[in-house]
């Protein structure tokens, strides 16, 4: 089922990989589609229609448009920390049996119940579509992306990247896989997990060197470098975790509270 609206309580309704592989958060090389040897590099059509506009995810329900805009104003903050408040908490559990395996295979387009499956493109070029700026293709496809500019969202820099040096952009799990199996996706039958690897609201083009920092942490341990992102990021985790279903452990709620303006007294933030 796909859904594209922009309503702000709308949300909740709704391998082949190489150079990088961390817990949580996969690398860009590989895209399982045969090679045609170096091939001409085509602009995409849409490229002059694409601004890299980064949109808030209050406004991005189901992650299916680009970016990861800042939130600005007390209203905003005060509907994020709404959001946060709605988590449950528990402790993180044993990693016992994770596997990136259990999944599904990396980047599938067979993952049902989520935006963008079986379109005919990988998850991952469809992000890179989403979110990339001055696309362009491999020759022949309109799918395989080998060259953009991406707006990162988790360092506030632009990168100019190309698919020769592809681990310099790197598709992160906002909410690490290994931390859902760890939060009970360990018990969910493997449909719902491939959906949680390949929704686009779970999934961001970033930093290569900030996604491999992070490798499966939640808010508590780590945090984007950019500090005008944090309440941003914030809620994206927090919209994964409750559409899913999943909850964070108290430290995560309490430090991503903090990030949205909550005083909460006797608790350290993230630096």
């Amino acid at each position: 089922m796909r859904r594209h609206s922009r309503s702000r309580t709308g949300w909740a309704a709704g391998a082949i990989v190489a150079l990088s592989l961390v817990t949580g958060c996969e690398g860009l090389d590989g895209d399982g589609t045969p090679s045609s040897g170096s091939g001409a590099e085509a602009p995409a059509p849409e490229a002059s229609d694409r601004e890299g506009r980064a949109v808030s995810p209050l406004d991005n329900p189901d992650g299916t448009e680009p970016g990861l805009a800042p939130l600005t104003g007390d209203t905003d903050e005060a509907t994020a920390r709404k959001l946060i408040d709605g988590l449950e908490t528990k402790g993180r559990g044993p990693k016992t049996g994770y596997d990136r395996d259990e999944f599904g295979y990396a980047w599938m387009d067979t993952a049902d119940g989520v935006p963008l499956a079986r379109n005919g493109c990988d998850t991952r070029n469809d992000l890179l579509k989403r979110d990339g700026q001055e696309l362009r293709f491999r020759s022949g496809s309109d799918c395989v992306v080998v060259a953009m500019t991406l707006a990162d969202p988790y360092t506030g820099k632009s990168i100019e990247w190309r698919k020769q040096k592809a681990s310099e952009v790197q598709i992160d799990h906002v909410v690490p896989l290994s931390y859902s199996w760890q939060m009970g996706s360990a018990r969910w039958p493997e449909s719902k997990r491939e959906q949680l690897a390949n929704d686009p609201l779970n999934l961001l083009p970033v930093q290569g060197r900030a996604n491999s920092a992070k490798q499966d942490s939640g808010p508590a341990s780590w945090l984007p470098p950019s500090k005008a992102i944090r309440c941003s990021y914030s809620v994206r985790f927090t919209q994964v975790a409750l559409k899913y279903e999943l909850p964070v452990t108290a430290p995560d709620k309490t430090i991503m509270l903090k990030q949205c303006g909550a005083t909460l007294t006797g608790e350290s933030a993230v630096p």
